[in-house]
């Protein structure tokens, strides 16, 4: 395998820390890109973090340091500004990547440990009562892509969809089933309030051979029917779930009662206005909560802590929950809920990743209505509409919390401001050039790369050696718009490299050369797609 330099440079740096700080040898080592391509590939400020403890001038002895560094894969380093260590990688360093990309393909950029612990990412938990909508769509291409990031990185993944089929939400879609089954319009008499309106639901009153008056029987088809339509959505959409899990479940296996019980035993429990309530401002949250109403039923809340001890219990020390931004509060509430219990249980378990909303726009304007669903934008609509590639790359191209626009116009134009178009048509382009050679790419991973000369083959190299640092800092922080960020920017690079130079030229180690370096790119842009779940074409 070819060795890759920063690993060379990080040993090079231990072995002086050992000759002129001994006592500091082991110290962690930061090798960073400097944003200035003229300081050089990488640079350290370890000098300035030991300085002080070493009583020394970090300048003097970033100089120091830099004297006794030697290796093969880099030029003499330098001391920069007040003691950083910057260092520039020799040719033969610097386009070795290529190599590296070529012998490990479609696992170019994962981690090569494996061993990592298994993580549950649960995600997209729609209640059963409609149409997926945007919302959830963007959900479903966060959760998705982050758990692939995660089995990139040597995780045992479990994708995990909670089905909300029970409580109020539920009753209001048979009631609205009912109603239309027996012929009773929205807006009519006998149409029940806060009543689902869309088109399914006559749909599903049409398809429904039952008694109407049958309560019971209209809910269990109706939630049956909208599990089918949503599940055809997430197939549509290219996303899979090992685990459904019901919260009927934990009503009928006693899971509810056994967490209140568990809750009132703890002492951190007390009876007030006729309800039970739960001190969760001794873990921080902003007021105590209700969790068993002056009704008897049960909030939300208890519920959510007994899925959630249900998680713990099947062993999963690391889940990641996939929410909208409207569920901010039950974060506070759960995590309280879960340490109330006294299971162990640390208290920043689970982690979450919150998503803003998402606003469609169509022709300028604002979409608001689905025929459909009746008062929203469906995850359907909009593959419908762009496709799935563009709907995934798009859901994932911006930080989950940030709010975003999907301009539907935006999304299907054929044009370089067309995020995934820009980056699919590079990876094409590529593609082209390979058939236009017709030769067989599998020789290229031992070719000489002396020829590589040019800055912008230079900085393409670099893009590719930086791929496995991005994916893991990616998979770390649950952060999927770090690899739509990459991928727009290689996509760039090698469109600017395309337009400025020949690829097939005559000579044939220089075209050896250029084709081994468009093979890696071509790889990594491959690569990086199928994270968040889009295809690379061949011909566009």
């Amino acid at each position: 395998m070819a060795s890759d330099p920063k690993a060379q440079i990080e040993a090079a740096l231990r072995a002086a820390l050992a000759k002129v700080a001994p006592a500091h040898a082991s110290a962690p080592i930061l090798l960073e890109r400097p944003k200035q391509a003229d300081h050089g590939d990488l640079s350290t400020n370890i000098a300035l973090q030991l300085a002080k403890q070493l009583g020394r001038r970090p300048r003097e002895f970033a100089e120091q340091l830099a004297a006794s560094i030697a290796g093969d894969a880099f030029e003499r380093p330098e001391v920069a500004g007040p003691g950083f260590i910057n260092f520039r990688l020799k040719a033969g360093a610097r386009f070795g990547v290529i190599a590296r990309v070529l012998e490990q393909g479609a696992r170019y950029g994962w981690s090569r440990s494996g061993g990592g612990e298994p993580v549950q990412v649960e995600f997209v938990s729609a209640n059963p009562t409609g149409p997926l909508h945007v919302g959830h769509g963007r959900q479903a291409a966060l959760g998705d892509a982050i758990a692939t990031l995660l089995e990139s990185q040597g995780h045992k993944v479990t994708r995990e969809y909670y089905y909300n089929d029970a409580g109020a939400q539920i009753d209001k879609l048979a009631w609205s089933v009912q109603a239309r089954a027996k012929g009773i319009r929205p807006g009519e008499r006998g149409w029940p309030e806060e009543g689902y309106a869309g088109e399914y639901i006559e749909d599903i009153a049409r398809e429904y051979k039952g008694d109407a008056n049958d309560v019971p029987e209209v809910r269990r088809f109706a939630v049956a029917y909208l599990r089918r339509e949503q599940d055809a959505d997430l197939a549509a959409f290219g996303v899979k779930f090992d685990v459904y899990y019901l919260e009927s479940s934990l009503y009928t296996e006693g899971k509810v009662e056994a967490v209140l019980k568990a809750l009132v035993a703890s002492g951190k429990t007390y009876e007030k206005d006729g309800a039970l309530w739960l001190r969760t401002t001794d873990y921080g949250d902003d007021k105590d909560r209700v969790v068993r109403k002056s009704d008897g039923s049960y909030t939300y809340f208890v519920p959510d802590v007994a899925y959630h001890v249900t998680k713990w219990q099947r062993g999963f020390k690391r889940v990641i929950n996939v929410q909208g931004t409207d569920h901010h509060s039950t974060v506070t509430r759960v995590r309280a809920g879960l340490q109330a219990l006294g299971l162990g249980i640390p208290p920043g378990w689970p982690e979450y990743v919150l998503h803003s909303l998402v606003k469609v726009t169509r022709g300028g304007e604002e979409v608001k209505i689905s025929k459909r669903a009746g008062s929203y934008v469906t995850v359907r609509d909009l593959i419908d509409w762009v496709g799935r590639d563009a709907v995934r790359f798009f859901l994932v191209s911006r930080k989950a919390d940030s709010e975003f626009v999907f301009d539907v116009d935006l999304a299907r134009e054929r044009s370089d401001e067309n995020p995934v178009y820009y980056v699919q048509y590079a990876h094409a382009r590529l593609c082209s050039v390979f058939a236009q050679w017709g030769g067989k790419p599998a020789t290229l991973g031992s070719v000489r790369l002396d020829a590589l000369r040019g800055d912008r083959e230079a900085l393409l190299a670099s893009l590719l050696d930086e791929f496995p640092e991005t994916l893991a800092k990616a998979a770390r922080e649950a952060a999927p718009h770090d690899i739509a960020f990459y991928l727009r920017e290689l996509a760039a690079q090698f469109h600017s490299y395309y337009n400025a130079e020949r690829i097939l030229v005559d000579d044939e180690e220089l075209r050896s050369a250029r084709l081994a370096l468009c093979a890696a790119v071509r790889q990594t842009l491959a690569n990086g797609l199928s994270l968040i779940g889009v295809s690379a074409p061949e011909k566009m």
